[in-house]
């Protein structure tokens, strides 16, 4: 593959990690081959989210030989979405790739990768780890998590939470990574309008070094994310019409209960005969707790209208150090 003649550069790479210094070497030196090969301009920009080992004397070491790699470092650990998006900010590149930092991805679908956001247009191109080198207990979970995340989502991807993807730069400057909404860029980036999006099957890597630094707790979580992510893409900008709705819909169950509550006490006063006290009456408790609720729901409504209005950064990191 030739070299674009591009003005600006070709590929910036975002590699999040977390205690992975016996892989980094490795690591950069199966990217620089591969973009020497194919000739592209490129930046390696490695965001080290805390690392208690010596992942960045690494890549202090690394980079006094090579210009190419960028890095920075956190106080803490505080998560690998604020690390991509931190990275996102700082990319120059034409075209993004992200990819983790435990030799798992293969950097060899990169060329591919780039293809495909430049000339077929995708705007997000998202790797497919078909053969996963997994255990069952964690590919069994993640299958059901994909099928339920297209099913949420409408997008047709098997992998949501590969690693390796790829963005053509308007994406990654235009979308906001907080919490551990990195499981659910692909949604992300549809809730921002950009619809161009693909997938590719990329090998998967047995893990060379280490473990994995993910519980199974990541599934559940996860899970609350996408509702999350579902309920904002419908009514993330008014969620009165959420509330609202099913606050209106507990007032009428309420009302008609009341008056079925008269109707009985009207009845008994017109035939003369003991009327039962109200508090005795199902339909009373029916009418109270379903005016109880209906006011929360609007309550609710209303508190998320004004939070919509108000919005604060949700990302919080401090930077220990940085190489630029």
């Amino acid at each position: 593959m030739h070299k674009n003649n591009y003005t600006k550069m070709d590929i910036s790479i975002v590699i999040p990690l977390f205690n992975e210094s016996e892989s980094l070497p490795e690591l950069y030196e199966w990217i620089d081959k591969v973009m020497k090969e194919n000739q592209f301009s490129y930046e390696i920009i490695f965001v080290d989210d805390g690392s208690t080992d010596d992942s960045w004397q690494v890549i202090t070491e690394l980079r006094q030989n090579h210009p190419e790699i960028n890095a920075v470092r956190f106080r803490r650990n505080y998560g690998k979405s604020p690390a991509l998006q931190y990275g996102f900010q700082r990319t120059k590149g034409n075209v993004v790739i992200t990819m983790d930092a435990d030799l798992q991805d293969n950097p060899d679908e990169i060329p591919e990768l780039y293809r495909m956001i430049t000339e077929e247009k995708y705007q997000l191109v998202s790797g497919w780890k078909k053969k996963r080198h997994d255990p069952l207990s964690k590919t069994l979970p993640t299958k059901l998590f994909n099928a339920t995340a297209r099913a949420f989502s409408g997008i047709k991807l098997h992998d949501f939470n590969c690693g390796l993807k790829a963005y053509n730069k308007n994406v990654v400057k235009n979308i906001e990574i907080y919490n551990d909404m990195h499981r659910w860029i692909p949604y992300l980036a549809k809730n921002a309008g950009f619809t161009r999006i693909g997938e590719k099957v990329v090998a998967h890597q047995a893990r060379k070094y280490g473990s994995t630094k993910f519980g199974f707790d990541r599934f559940f979580n996860g899970y609350l994310d996408l509702f999350t992510l579902w309920f904002l893409s419908k009514f993330g900008k008014k969620p009165m019409h959420f509330f609202g709705l099913i606050g209106s819909l507990m007032f009428i169950i309420g009302f008609l209960a009341i008056l079925i509550v008269g109707g009985i006490k009207f009845y008994a006063i017109h035939k003369g005969i003991p009327a039962p006290l109200i508090t005795n009456l199902p339909y009373f408790h029916i009418a109270l707790v379903s005016m109880v609720i209906g006011s929360q729901l609007f309550l609710a409504g209303f508190i998320g209208e004004l939070i919509t209005r108000n919005a604060q950064d949700r990302n919080h990191y401090i930077v220990s150090e940085e190489i630029d």
